[in-house]
């Protein structure tokens, strides 16, 4: 359960709360008891993208272009 403080006790305490969130913890900061932000840790950010890096790996049906069937298409159409 995320750890909920009020406005003035956050910038009092700011420091120690993003102590906190850096261990994992989130922090929910509210105004007269209603939330309304929330402190997350930043995660990893994925490694970029290597254009081509699933070549071989994905293939594509030969009618993948093809219209579909007209039972599918009924279903779409409701």
């Amino acid at each position: 359960m995320p750890l909920q403080v009020n406005i003035h006790d956050a910038k009092t305490h700011f420091s120690k709360l993003l102590e906190q969130v850096s261990t994992g913890k989130e922090v929910i900061i509210a105004k007269a008891g209603k939330p309304v932000a929330r402190l997350v840790p930043i995660t990893k950010q994925p490694d970029k993208r290597t254009p081509g890096s699933a070549k071989g790996k994905i293939t594509i049906a030969p009618d993948f272009n093809a219209p579909l069937p007209e039972l599918i298409l009924e279903t779409f159409e409701k």
